[in-house]
C-alpha cells in the first residue's frame, strides 16, 4: 500500500512540474535558441586555412571591406559603421506564406540596422525559419533545423552585437527587437541572427533595456497575427515549418 500511494505522489509531482515548465515557457524573454556561437575545431582549422588567422586578416584586408569573412568581435564595430554608411538601407520585407511583413529599422541603431542590412543582403535569413511562437508574447525568427544555418554563422562570424539602449526604442506591440544569449552575457549584447516582433498588444515592458529594439512593423502584422496561432510542439517551434525570403524595399 505505501509503495502504491508512493508512486501516486511521484507522478503527481511529474505531473504540476510539467505544468510549471509549459506556463512558464512563453514568459520567457526572447532568448536565442540557437547552439552557442563556438565552430567546432574543424571548422575553425577550416576557416583559418580559408582566411588566415586575426592577425593577418587585419593587416592585410581592408577593416571595412564587406568580403572580408568571418568578421572577428575586435573588428565588428568599425566594420558595421563602416558598411552602414556605404548601405544605408532602412525598409525590408518579410515574404512568408502567410503574407508579406514589412518592417522599418531605426537609424538611431546602427550597428543593429548595418547587421541586419547585411545578412539580407548576404541572403542569410532565406533558409532560416520563425522558429519559436509564443501566443500573445512573440514570434521569433532568424534559426532553422538546416544544415545550412550553422554553416552560414560559421561563414558570417562569430561575434555579438553590443546593446544600444540609448536609443530608448520600448518593447510596444510590433516592436522589432534582437534575441541575445542569456548565459554569460551580462552586457546583454545581441545575437546577430535572430529577431522577434512582439505580439502583445499591451508591449512587453519588462524586456525593455533588456533586449535592443531596432525596428519595428510598418505593415502587415495581421500577418504575424496570423502565424502567432501556428500549432507548436512543446519548445513552441512551429509543428509546420514557417518559411521566410527577406527582402530590401527599395
Amino acid at each position: 500500500m505505501r509503495i502504491a500511494i508512493f508512486i501516486m505522489f511521484f507522478f503527481c509531482i511529474l505531473f504540476f512540474a510539467s505544468c510549471e515548465d509549459k506556463e512558464s515557457s512563453s514568459k520567457k524573454t526572447p532568448e536565442t535558441q540557437e547552439a552557442p556561437l563556438k565552430a567546432s575545431q574543424t571548422e575553425l582549422d577550416s576557416l583559418k586555412a580559408k582566411y588566415g588567422d586575426k592577425e593577418e586578416i587585419s593587416q592585410n584586408t581592408d577593416e571595412t571591406k564587406d568580403d572580408r569573412f568571418p568578421i572577428p568581435q575586435e573588428k565588428l564595430i568599425p566594420f558595421l559603421t563602416q558598411y552602414g554608411k556605404e548601405n544605408p538601407e532602412t525598409r525590408v520585407r518579410i515574404i512568408t506564406n502567410f503574407g508579406n511583413i514589412e518592417v522599418k529599422l531605426f537609424r538611431d541603431t546602427p550597428l543593429h540596422r548595418a547587421n541586419f542590412i547585411m545578412l539580407v543582403k548576404k541572403d542569410y535569413f532565406n533558409d532560416t525559419f520563425f522558429h519559436r511562437i509564443a501566443p500573445g508574447f512573440v514570434i521569433q525568427g532568424g534559426n532553422s533545423d538546416n544544415k545550412a544555418t550553422p554553416r552560414q554563422r560559421s561563414d558570417i562570424g562569430n561575434y555579438l552585437i553590443p546593446s544600444e539602449f540609448d536609443a530608448g526604442h520600448k518593447h510596444t506591440y510590433g516592436a522589432f527587437s534582437a534575441a541575445k544569449y542569456s548565459e554569460q552575457n551580462v552586457s546583454k549584447a545581441s545575437s546577430p541572427f535572430e529577431f522577434f516582433i512582439v505580439m502583445d498588444k499591451n508591449g512587453t515592458p519588462h524586456l525593455n533595456n533588456d533586449h535592443t529594439v531596432f525596428g519595428r512593423v510598418t505593415k502587415g502584422m495581421e500577418v504575424a497575427e496570423k502565424i502567432a496561432k501556428v500549432k507548436t510542439g512543446q519548445s513552441e517551434w512551429p509543428i509546420d515549418n514557417v518559411e521566410m525570403e527577406l527582402e530590401i524595399i527599395k
